[in-house]
């Protein structure tokens, strides 16, 4: 889309956008992080697109009472509140220091990945603050491309464009125009980073909380193609806007020569291990989306 056609709510949205990122960047990280956690709370859960929420959340976790529901989704728009007063703060984020904003284990998967001398992939979800995973990667050294979906405002795309080039990221767009970086990224030698837990309309049938869910499979494509090592990364958050990144060691490469059923292999294998993080926090994931047809 071109300037000439950006609608004119796409250039208010925009202007909003880029107002609240000058507002919390004028406060601390920790400051920021409270007032966006306070206003998603108060204003989040009194918003339509919080009853698809938790028709997902009561779909996928029935045992859940409705008081745990409740809270659920409180931290859930806590969580997302924070993220956003944290956009402007990431790039002066430190890491794997005492005291520093993003702590770290299992790294030594991290390290026996390199020294395995294939392209790496990490991959995460819209879990904690999604955005610390990439930048955990390029701060630890690695030359990362970070494989995003772009954002329906094509100036609000820029911005973040704009920002994930700031954390040391390349920001490839998911798609086919996409596809010619990512793979000139891997031959290039750069590490990836993508976030697996969105509905993809064209993608396979994978199960995802006992429900078929259309996951996208570039992924475990990539994986097979170039054997490259698939190490989950997973983001926690901690009090005073603080983070945790573990990342668990590297999924076995399924080689059964049936490369449509090894993707599928590999995909449910990964669902499962977003289904395992997002079991033990609730309130961490975003249960906004459409994951699962209606």
């Amino acid at each position: 889309m071109s300037d000439g056609t950006i609608r004119t709510g796409q250039r208010i949205e925009a202007a909003l956008a880029s107002l609240a990122m000058r507002l919390f960047g004028a406060l601390s990280r920790r400051q920021a992080s409270a007032v966006g956690g306070w206003i998603a709370r108060r204003i989040g859960p009194r918003l339509g697109i919080t009853r698809r929420a938790r028709r997902n959340l009561v779909r996928a976790l029935p045992e859940l009472d409705r008081a745990a529901q409740d809270r659920v989704m409180l931290e859930m728009w806590d969580n997302l509140g924070r993220v956003v007063g944290e956009f402007p703060h990431l790039k002066t984020m430190d890491a794997f220091t005492p005291g520093a904003a993003i702590q770290a284990t299992g790294l030594e998967h991290v390290d026996a990945a390199i020294a395995r001398g294939k392209p790496v992939m990490f991959y995460s979800g819209h879990f904690g603050n999604w955005e610390v995973a990439a930048l955990a990667a390029a701060l630890y050294g690695l030359r990362l491309a970070a494989i995003y979906r772009a954002a329906n405002n094509p100036l609000v795309d820029r911005m973040m464009i704009d920002l994930r080039r700031d954390l040391g990221a390349d920001p490839i767009p998911k798609g086919a125009q996409g596809a010619r970086k990512i793979l000139g990224a891997i031959k290039a030698g750069r590490s990836l980073c993508m976030l697996v837990d969105q509905k993809m309309n064209d993608g396979i049938a994978v199960p995802f909380f006992g429900r078929d869910a259309m996951t996208a499979s570039a992924l475990a494509d990539l994986a097979l193609r170039y054997d490259c090592t698939v190490l989950p990364a997973r983001v926690e958050r901690l009090p005073g806007s603080r983070f945790q990144v573990t990342v668990f060691p590297a999924h076995d490469l399924p080689a059964s020569g049936d490369r449509a059923a090894d993707v599928l292999t590999l995909m449910t294998a990964v669902n499962q291990m977003l289904e395992g993080w997002i079991r033990a926090r609730p309130g961490h994931w975003f249960w906004l989306h459409r994951r699962w047809p209606d």
